[in-house]
């Protein structure tokens, strides 16, 4: 069932007791936790307007709207939004580039550079997909699979 489902019967036109008009349309409206709910995946956001130093490591998934200056090391995804910017090595899962990466990309499972994106730094992934507009200054390697 759907947060916004409409198969909720509607109170009628005119009501004699209007707090039980103001109840029902109360009821129709999703409480912070509903809104929450319907998120599948764990995600940290460092926000626009906000600068970061540090060292990331975890299993979640972390998208960066805004500055962050040291390394990403996560079993999750990584989304790096248009007007943000990432200095430091990265290792992760799926890797989404809107935004700006100022180092090395590891063992990550597939890098997405998309239009605007600015890449400077080797990259070393599984899979690697590259939008037109999308800049690079480094090395790449994708496809492989190191035997130990």
């Amino acid at each position: 069932m759907a947060i916004w489902d409409k198969n909720e019967p509607t109170p009628p036109a005119t009501s004699s007791n209007n707090n039980a008009t103001a109840a029902t349309s109360a009821s129709a409206v999703p409480t912070p936790a509903a809104r929450v709910s319907g998120n599948s995946k764990d995600e940290s956001l460092i926000a626009s307007g906000i600068t970061i130093e540090g060292k990331i490591t975890g299993k979640g998934s972390v998208r960066v709207a805004g500055k962050f200056k040291g390394d990403i090391h996560i079993d999750g995804d990584l989304n790096i939004d248009s007007a943000a910017s990432v200095e430091g090595h990265v290792q992760g899962g799926q890797i989404a580039i809107n935004g700006t990466l100022q180092g090395n990309i590891d063992n990550a499972k597939h890098v997405e550079l998309k239009q605007g994106s600015s890449v400077t730094g080797d990259i070393k992934a599984g899979t690697l997909s590259v939008t037109a507009g999308a800049r690079m200054r480094g090395n790449v390697e994708f496809g492989f699979t190191e035997s130990k």
